[in-house]
């Protein structure tokens, strides 16, 4: 009965040490190994860029205006139409100015007229003067005899100089309305497409208080620029002859690439936000782009090749227990920060010097990285850990 007692002990021993040995396994075996989402360090190109808004709009554009008032009587342009320097593209009722330069040449004629009677009363006088001096001599006149002579000799020439003045005012007059009648003819000022036309036949036209603008003339629109508005903020990373990509709503999918020509230092302020004009030209052979167009702008203010960059969801990453904070990406350089690697399956935080970032991704200046190796975006569930890859300690009792 002894001996029975002792076997029955020793197999409840094996059996319990049995249990134990399954318990750990199943409790070791119930563990999960950690799982991250990673991806790698690439090297290659990156691109800083500033995004803004503007108008496409011609380089040169002209404003034609009328000089005089009147009628529109003709019209000789329209919308689209290609016009050279000097061709006709209106027409003003000349029939007023035509009236005025006939008056103004029937009144300088007149006057002509008037000055040659003058200058013969004139020469008159002066011989009548003339005689008078020498019978005064012989005293055969008396002295206010030839004051008289004296003074009709002075008359002839004060109105042989006022019929004078008077031609040279006819003259003027004229000249004044010969110019009105040419304004009356609406020349093209330079070679272009005219854009924007104001004005229909029989429209009467006023110039008394400024020039109407009757047609708006593109000089070229081969080549275009885009007046950009760019935030304060990043005005300061912006420089003449950078390059820039943009795209139009009527060409989504069709990127037009220029050069930034000018900045213009005036702010432009609009409900408190302060913007400056940053001028893109582009050329525009297929004519796609058209004035008033809005442009999606892009402006490339800084570009490496053959850098070592990752992804900025890496900077982002911190593992549990990690006191330290993620790092927002910016797209200045210089910053120093730890990146986490997985190396034979656990973390490890490299420091690392940051450069440029295009959003997406950032350069490494310096650190432990190299092409190729797998930095930590993301834990995606299993065991935890301690920072540097060590188990986190755990006990179940």
């Amino acid at each position: 009965m002894a001996l029975f007692r002792e076997w029955k002990k020793g197999l409840l021993g094996v059996a319990a040490l049995v249990a134990i040995i399954a318990g750990v396994t199943l409790f070791r075996g119930g563990e999960k190994a950690a799982e991250y989402r990673t991806a790698k360090v690439e090297q290659g190109e990156i691109t800083t860029s500033v995004s803004a808004t503007g108008r496409v709009d011609a380089v040169v554009t002209v404003e034609v205006g009328s000089q005089v008032s009147g009628r529109v009587q003709k019209l000789f342009a329209d919308f689209n139409s290609r016009v050279e320097k000097g061709q006709v593209v209106a027409q003003i009722d000349p029939s007023l100015f035509e009236a005025q330069v006939e008056q103004a040449r029937a009144k300088l004629a007149n006057d002509e007229a008037n000055t040659e009677k003058a200058r013969v009363l004139l020469a008159d006088a002066k011989r009548a003067l003339k005689r008078m001096e020498t019978l005064f001599a012989r005293d055969f006149v008396s002295e206010s005899e030839k004051e008289a002579a004296q003074s009709a000799h002075d008359s002839a020439v004060a109105n042989l100089k006022a019929a004078e003045t008077q031609i040279a005012q006819d003259r003027a007059s004229l000249k004044l309305v010969e110019e009105n009648l040419r304004y009356a003819t609406i020349l093209s000022p330079v070679d272009g497409i005219v854009i924007s036309r104001n004005v229909s036949v029989g429209q009467t036209v006023a110039a008394s208080l400024q020039a109407p603008t009757l047609f708006t003339i593109a000089q070229d629109l081969m080549e275009m620029k885009v007046d950009t508005s760019v935030d304060e903020a990043d005005i300061g990373r912006v420089a003449i002859g950078q390059e820039a990509e943009f795209t139009v709503d009527a060409y989504p999918d069709t990127p037009f690439r220029g050069t930034v020509q000018d900045i213009y230092n005036q702010p432009v302020v609009l409900q408190n936000v302060v913007t400056y004009a940053a001028i893109i030209r582009v050329k525009n052979p297929e004519l796609k782009l058209r004035p008033g167009m809005t442009a999606n702008v892009t402006i490339r203010v800084a570009h490496k090749e053959n850098v070592l960059k990752l992804p900025n969801a890496a900077l982002r990453y911190r593992p549990e227990g990690e006191s330290g904070r993620s790092v927002p990406v910016k797209k200045g350089g210089g910053r120093t920060t730890d990146v986490w690697v997985l190396r034979e399956g656990k973390e490890l935080a490299v420091p690392v010097t940051l450069g440029l970032s295009d959003g997406s991704f950032t350069e490494v200046l310096s650190g432990d990285l190299k092409p190729g190796d797998r930095v930590i975006t993301e834990r995606l569930g299993g065991a935890t850990s301690a920072p540097g890859g060590r188990r986190a300690p755990s006990m179940r009792f």
